[in-house]
């Protein structure tokens, strides 16, 4: 399945039970790589990328959820200060590559020029044309340095999209997911299209190349993703540290503070 319209038939979901058990599986290897990312000083560098509404927050936050944040962050950008802007183009993203032993998600990245800003005339041309000829010489850069970089594109087709888009206007929990500039994606759906296939064309190389998601099932689709990131760094299971729990010393004698000096939360829960 592809980005352009379509009237595909709609294929069958993956079933919630097989989803959840081999989730499990596929993070619980997670976090052995990323014993094996800290150990080996590794640099891992993800990049999830897409149109609007498909699936790149979902797919980030399996991938984010049970590994530890000391040396595993997402990078979610707002728009450039002012100070910003004065800077190379890269300059921002580049500040915050992984160092040794850490793994980074990016929430859309420095393919925002390619994307949003070509189609919705935020950059010129000229600032267009420029990142096309840098992204791939500075993307060959971070591969040669030891950075494992890897690019996933999360492809949605237009009636998922907008079945998406029109969930969230009732959800108070996922309302402020609903932009102008998503709702501008749905008339723009052509834009879009030419925008991307220009960037792939350009950006889809041999040192960094781009890795599609059919993500109009979100939990196949983070199966996919999580699998194939899994397959694509070099990691070896290392063995936990033995554990042995310390005797717990008897209570001291020392009296302390009535409890009803302590300020508690109202018992909320208690009312249910």
């Amino acid at each position: 399945m592809s980005d352009k319209k379509h009237s595909k038939k709609k294929s069958k979901r993956l079933d919630k039970k097989a989803y959840e058990k081999e989730l499990t599986r596929l993070q619980i290897e997670l976090v052995n790589m990323q014993q094996w990312v800290t150990a080996s000083g590794a640099r891992v560098l993800v990049i999830f990328e897409g149109r609007d509404a498909a699936g790149k927050g979902g797919a980030i936050k399996r991938v984010r959820q049970y590994l530890n944040p000391r040396t595993a962050r997402v990078v979610a950008l707002p728009q450039p200060s002012e100070r910003e802007k004065g800077q190379w183009y890269f300059q921002r993203y580049i500040e915050r590559l992984p160092t040794k032993g850490e793994i980074v998600l990016m929430d859309r990245s420095w393919y925002n020029r390619a994307g949003v800003e070509r189609v919705m005339g935020y950059c010129t041309d000229e600032e267009y044309e420029r990142f096309l000829v840098q992204v791939p010489t500075v993307e060959r850069m971070l591969v040669e340095d030891g950075i494992i970089l890897l690019k996933y594109w999360y492809s949605v087709s237009d009636t998922e999209q907008e079945k998406r888009f029109r969930s969230r206007l009732n959800d108070p929990m996922r309302r402020w997911k609903l932009s102008d500039t998503d709702l501008l994606s749905i008339t723009k759906w052509e834009d879009y299209s030419k925008a991307k296939d220009a960037m792939f064309d350009v950006t889809d190389t041999d040192d960094a190349p781009w890795w599609s998601i059919d993500s109009d099932d979100k939990r196949a689709a983070r199966i996919n993703t999580i699998s194939h990131l899994l397959s694509q760094v070099p990691y070896d299971t290392i063995d936990p540290d033995e554990v042995h729990f310390p005797d717990r010393p008897a209570a001291a004698e020392t009296a302390r503070p009535p409890i009803d000096k302590h300020r508690f939360v109202p018992d909320h829960a208690a009312t249910l």
